[in-house]
């Protein structure tokens, strides 16, 4: 069935509404007196969930196609440094609402899912690791698909065979990518829970 834009868009933004409404704990806590910001979070999580969606990588071009394309839809949308500014202090609602809507799709009744890790650089030189803010945080990993070592963080990503994100983490680059998996399976069991149990496919860090 084809669905349009707008419909898509509307269509995501009264789910995400209403669960913000329905769960006040993703509701930011905002000072009484002060600017009111003119495009709400249920708002900024519907354009970034449409930015996945329509499978832009690019910020700076995403906010130019959705300029274009969603204007009419979202007004006040702000400009690439803001919307990513806003972005970052969303992380919490972000990983929320991945749960609600991979849930509300056929592809989640399917009972294999799919584990695995990526390196992600953060930095090439000695002095970018010892002054970069993720010191501490990144740190020293082996890439096996490269055959190299790396400095920055570890993606840890489970997925359904389709691709659709079922729960993730970044952590740093020598974390026992078992151990990360135990903790994903622990601190979300209902991203993992199916009524004929499940097959967990692992990469070559899983054994």
């Amino acid at each position: 069935m084809y669905v349009d834009l707008d419909t898509l868009a509307a269509a995501l933004y009264v789910r995400i509404d209403d669960e913000m409404k329905a769960s006040p704990q993703l509701n930011r806590w905002r000072p009484a007196v002060g600017i009111t910001p003119r495009i709400s979070d249920a708002e900024l999580i519907t354009v970034s969930v449409m930015q996945a969606l329509l499978g832009y990588h690019n910020e700076s071009r995403w906010i130019r196609y959705a300029g274009k394309s969603l204007i009419h839809l979202f007004p006040d949308l702000p400009k690439q440094p803001g919307y990513n500014k806003r972005l970052r202090t969303l992380g919490t609602q972000l990983a929320h609402f991945i749960a609600v809507l991979v849930t509300d799709t056929d592809l989640w009744r399917h009972p294999i899912r799919v584990a695995d890790s990526t390196p992600v650089p953060c930095g090439m030189s000695r002095e970018t690791a010892l002054r970069s803010d993720l010191a501490g945080w990144a740190g020293y990993g082996y890439c096996a698909s490269h055959s190299r070592l790396f400095w920055g963080l570890r993606l840890h990503l489970v997925t359904t065979v389709h691709g659709l994100p079922v729960a993730f983490a970044l952590t740093n680059a020598k974390t026992d990518e078992r151990e990360v998996l135990v903790d994903l399976v622990s601190m979300q069991p209902n991203m993992f829970h199916h009524p004929g149990g499940l097959i967990l496919v692992g990469g070559q860090g899983l054994p």
